[in-house]
């Protein structure tokens, strides 16, 4: 898979009531959303592989959080995990099996730090998420917000997750984040769609320079 510049993060227990958590995605991949991270950790995995298969449907490539689902294009783990451990991980990438567009699964990990980043390349993780870039109401109790300076020379494609909107998104990238992750500004959102065309446009906006 190639690495897009926007992510997001299921969290159906985020959303407004009345309101499923296919019918968002479904919104977003309409308003270009290309690749979604399937967490609903507490689902049984064969619940879990079902949204997977009705994501992909949708035309989305999915990104299996913690343990491998069929059809994913890549796994991302929690910050303790290695590539071969009891969460799913997988071998080398020499010996990863193909996603469904016949590239290499794609490995992610979890950071909270530029330290976590470097231990993960060195580990052989394909990319990084670094949390938390601002102040957050999904996952807060992860310290303080690291803000763009933690991005800078960092040796992994890094997605900056954590208080992401699109007003924030484009300084990210600037400060040397690949992309950006995003789960509430989503899935609380009463426009889901509008905030993914405005992160998607923020994302594609020139940086501006002072």
């Amino acid at each position: 898979m190639s690495l897009p510049r926007l992510l997001v993060l299921t969290d159906r227990s985020q959303l407004p009531l009345g309101r499923s958590l296919l019918a968002t995605i479904a919104a977003c991949a309409e308003a270009g959303l290309t690749h979604v991270v399937l967490r609903e950790l507490d689902e049984p995995l064969e619940h879990r592989a079902r949204l997977a298969e009705l994501l992909m449907a949708r035309g989305l490539d999915v990104i299996a959080a913690h343990t491998p689902l069929p059809g994913a294009v890549g796994l991302n783990l929690p910050a303790s995990a290695s590539c071969n451990t009891s969460f799913g991980g997988l071998p080398a990438r020499s010996e990863r099996p193909d996603s469904p567009t016949n590239s290499v699964l794609q490995l992610g990990r979890s950071c909270h730090s530029p330290a976590d980043v470097a231990r993960a390349a060195e580990d052989g993780f394909d990319y990084a998420m670094l949390s938390p870039y601002a102040l957050t109401d999904s996952k807060p109790g992860y310290g303080p917000p690291l803000g763009p300076d933690a991005f800078a020379d960092l040796p992994l494609p890094t997605y900056a997750l954590g208080g992401i909107t699109p007003d924030n998104a484009a300084e990210a990238v600037a400060a040397g984040a690949h992309g950006v992750a995003v789960m509430g500004a989503v899935m609380r959102a009463d426009e889901p769609a509008q905030v993914v065309r405005d992160l998607l446009a923020a994302l594609l906006a020139p940086a501006v320079t002072t």
